[in-house]
């Protein structure tokens, strides 16, 4: 039976023995060197020190392209000219999958066609050295950003490679990615990547970890994903990882997300250890776009706003062409600047909202109940806790695919646009709670002179990409 114990020395190198064999590059990794290639890093490719030495909010997209020759140019892009803080490597979805023969021949054939083939940078192909030509060619940090339940390959090449920051977690990156993995087996699998990041870490070399906060990315409640952050963070804690950025996903109200960041933060500092330093990211609106550009920077301009006023660590950019897909370097740079003019000027303004401190409470008290249910179900064991809460319906994931998860909450925003849940299922919860949602979307349903229904759930999914916020029924509305 799985437990929240740290994997012992000889396990660990057992099982990088074993995964290193499922590729050939993996023949390249030697932990001794690695370390030494890490400690040759200049200070300000020091992605843990970085982050945590900034006085303001620094700024990081998303990119990946299969050649290395282009993502050098595009990393360097969005350095120099979208004046990125933090830079990306996203990893294609064959890697992600595990599946690097056709993860080679989509690299091979972007070679020698020079299109894109993949959606992504295929790290575990291009191996240590590849890697390490990408960190020695660009002048800032780099993190791995990618979607893999079993990322233990990945994690060993791209540690030895030189990079210093890791997303992903053994919840974050199966319930709103898979069905093909359980629960029990990705938090196995994490186990071994937070170990090794833990390795590095004894060693001198912290390794950043950043559980994924959006989750499913559509109307996920904060206390939900505060408590995924929560337990992953304890996790790669109890493997020795000592810099965790837990991530949150912007809902679209300013004061349930500004309250939100700064519960997590503070939940954040409570329930990890006090070896770890905790850090957060505030993601960018993660569900659809306008399809018009200047709307779309409009939705941009109100994350860098949010993120102003609630000052997180890091913030994820969009950019204006997310409504398209994968966008242009140049429109990528766009969201970086659009992002930053934004937080530049209102960053040293005092933005006084009314109700932060209220919401604040409201969600970390929903968290605690979710930990509390965590921590019953697993007999004080996180890792027990976890399967079990979720096996059960008391923790969930609104409109998560994995088997691992009920599904069955549901969210819908209020009259202020505040993210509540409509069905709790079998979500735990203290009753006094759940009178308060019920309350604040009774008080929608008369505004809009209609019954509570999954109708509501619906508008209020597509309402951001039709130019709103909350999902109002067409004609007269009582506002």
């Amino acid at each position: 039976m799985i437990r929240d114990e740290r994997i012992p020395s000889d396990e660990l190198r057992r099982i990088d023995e074993e995964i290193r064999s499922n590729w050939h590059t993996g023949e390249a990794v030697d932990f001794e060197e690695a370390i030494e290639y890490h400690e040759s890093l200049p200070d300000h490719k020091r992605f843990a020190d970085v982050l945590e030495s900034a006085d303001k909010p620094l700024l990081q997209p998303r990119a990946g392209v299969p050649r290395l020759d282009d993502q050098i140019e595009l990393l360097r892009y969005l350095h120099e000219e979208g004046q990125a803080d933090l830079l990306p490597t996203t990893i294609d979805s064959y890697t992600r999958d595990n599946e690097y023969e056709k993860a080679q021949q989509g690299l091979d054939k972007a070679r020698e066609t020079g299109d894109d083939t993949l959606n992504g940078f295929p790290a575990v192909n291009h191996g240590v050295d590849g890697c390490r030509k990408l960190i020695d060619a660009v002048d800032a940090p780099i993190e791995v950003r990618h979607g893999t339940p079993d990322a233990r390959l990945l994690a060993a090449i791209t540690f030895a490679g030189g990079f210093q920051s890791f997303e992903g977690g053994p919840i974050s990156y199966n319930i709103p990615y898979t069905k093909r993995h359980g629960l029990e087996e990705t938090i196995e699998k994490w186990q071994f990547v937070d170990r090794l990041a833990g390795a590095y870490t004894e060693r001198g070399v912290r390794i950043n970890r950043e559980p994924f906060g959006p989750l499913t990315g559509t109307l996920v409640p904060p206390s939900i994903a505060i408590a995924v952050m929560l337990v992953e963070g304890k996790l790669a804690a109890t493997q020795g990882v000592r810099s965790i950025t837990l991530g949150y996903g912007q809902v679209g109200n300013v004061v349930q997300d500004v309250a939100a960041l700064h519960a997590l933060k503070k939940l954040g500092n409570e329930y990890l250890p006090d070896e770890v330093v905790v850090t957060t990211v505030f993601h960018e609106w993660m569900g659809g776009f306008p399809p018009d550009e200047a709307r779309a920077n409009g939705v941009i301009s109100f994350g860098g706003m949010t993120a102003a006023i609630a000052k997180p660590d890091k913030v994820i950019t969009k950019s204006p062409q997310e409504f398209q897909g994968v966008p242009t370097m140049e429109a990528n740079s766009a969201g970086l600047r659009t992002t930053r003019q934004v937080i530049d000027m209102a960053i040293e303004q005092k933005i006084d909202i009314d109700g932060i401190e209220e919401e604040q409470d409201l969600i970390e008290r929903e968290t605690r109940c979710l930990m509390d249910t965590i921590f019953e179900h697993g007999d004080g064991d996180v890792v027990q806790g976890t399967l079990k809460a979720f096996d059960s319906g008391a923790l969930d994931v609104p409109f998560a695919p994995s088997d691992s998860a009920k599904g069955a909450v549901l969210p819908a925003r209020d009259d202020d646009g505040r993210v509540r849940i409509f069905e709790w299922a079998d979500l735990e919860m203290d009753d006094d709670i759940k009178e308060i949602h019920k309350a604040r979307l009774s008080q929608r349903a008369d505004t809009e002179g209609r019954e509570q229904s999954f109708r509501m759930v619906a508008d209020d999914v597509d309402a951001i990409s039709d130019g709103k916020l909350i999902g109002r029924p067409q004609g007269d509305v009582k506002l």
